[in-house]
Formats: structure tokens, sequence, C-alpha cells
């Protein structure tokens, strides 16, 4: 393996461009990070497309639950098209059964509707009762990589489960790990683990400047901002890594 790709996730304009910046290989395009990533507005899918990098949009018309009604099914199919309009490489898609299994209807009918563009099945993978099934189902539709945090809050907690994963993909698709993958805790999961990408935010903690935002509502007192500087710090402990093999 000559190196690991990094995907980072941003929110924003300025944050795509700190990704891009920094030297991200690849760019997961979201709204609203803070609640886990919503659909970016076709504003923004317009904008990354200029990106010299693969950008795939997350389609996920909520926060909450990844089980989908049929209103909001129709919606993620738009925005499906709306990702497609705007030239990005691919989209993100999860759906759930209440209980936690994947829903492989709903996904059969949003990955044959993305027919063309890359996929990723996203955390919603870490919910499920049984990896083996959902690994499997991912694989039939298609999915390029799944990622997961090994079904834990993060992923350097749950390294043991991502090298199960990562076996039981047996290179039919990629194991992507991600939630808290950071420049410290990057060392946990490589090179134990044999995966050939990883995502992060790589961001920093910038408190609000503005007291009467906060207080009207509407800004956090704490936001987090991806940081050029440290996508690419996190591209250098990865190639440190890799070297060390």
């Amino acid at each position: 393996m000559s190196r690991v790709l990094l995907e980072v996730c941003v929110d924003d304009a300025s944050g795509l461009a700190a990704a891009v910046e920094g030297g991200a290989d690849r760019i997961e395009l979201c709204s609203a990070l803070a609640v886990g990533g919503l659909t970016p507005s076709a504003g923004l899918m317009a904008l990354a497309a200029r990106a010299p990098v693969p950008v795939y949009a997350m389609v996920r018309p909520r926060p909450g639950a990844f089980v989908f009604d049929a209103v909001e099914l129709d919606i993620m199919r738009r925005d499906i098209d709306a990702a497609r309009a705007a030239g990005l490489a691919g989209v993100v898609l999860g759906a759930s059964q209440a209980n936690g299994r994947l829903d492989a209807q709903t996904l059969a009918e949003l990955t044959h509707h993305a027919s063309g563009l890359g996929l990723t099945l996203h955390r919603a993978f870490d919910l499920v009762p049984d990896f083996a099934e959902a690994t499997a189902i991912a694989f039939e539709l298609g999915f390029e990589r799944i990622l997961t945090s090994g079904g834990a809050r993060t992923a350097p907690e749950a390294v043991d489960r991502l090298e199960e994963l990562v076996e039981m993909a047996a290179g039919r698709l990629s194991i992507m790990p991600g939630s808290g993958v950071t420049i410290d805790s990057i060392d946990r999961l490589l090179p134990r683990l044999g995966v050939i990408e990883v995502h992060s935010s790589c961001s920093v903690r910038e408190p609000a400047t503005d007291v009467r935002m906060v207080e009207m509502g509407f800004a956090p007192a704490v936001a987090r901002r991806t940081d050029a500087a440290t996508v690419r710090a996190m591209k250098a402990r990865l190639d440190a890594i890799l070297a060390r093999r």
C-alpha cells in the first residue's frame, strides 16, 4: 500500500476551502456537522463541484433516526438528483429499520436512483445488530465503502471490532474508520488496521467572537472549524505511519 487516503468532512464554504488547501484526498460535503451531517444546499454542492478532488454529498434530510418515510425518501431522491446535477462524484447514504438493521429495500431504491455516482454507506451501519449481514447488504448494493466507528462512539474505542470488519469485508469494499479520528488518535488505528482510507473532520475548536449572536441563538458558544494546517498534519502523520510498515 503506497498511502492511506484522507477524507475530510466539511459543512461550509470555508471548510471546503481549508480541506482543499490542506490536501484532502476526498471531501464529504454536509451541512450541520454538529448533528452528524445533513444534506448540503444546492449552492454549496455547486461550489464544491469546482474542487480539484472528489466530493461526496451527504444525503440525510433531517437529524435523528435513520428510519425514513415515503416523503423523506422522495426528498432524498431529489437530493441525489441535485448532487448529480452539480457534478459531484458521489453520495453518502444510509437507512435503517426500527430494529437497527439496514433497510435494504430503501437503500436499494436510493442506490438505484444514484446509479453512476460513487456510494458511501454512512454510520447508520454502526447501529446494526449484525455487522456481517450489514456488510453483505452494502456489498450487494454496490457501496464502495462503509464509514464506521466500529459500533462505538469513536473509532479509537473499537479497534478490535474495526479489525474484524476489515477481515469481514475481505477487500470487497473499503472499511473507512471515522469519528474521533485525529492526529492524536490515528496511531491507535494504524498501522494495525489494514485500511486504505480514513475519515476525519480535521477541525479545531473556535469560541464565538460575537456574544450577541450566541445570546440570540444564532451561533453556538464554541464551534468546530476545518483547519488547513490540521489537514496537512494529518496527511503527514498518515505518510509517516506507513513509512514505518
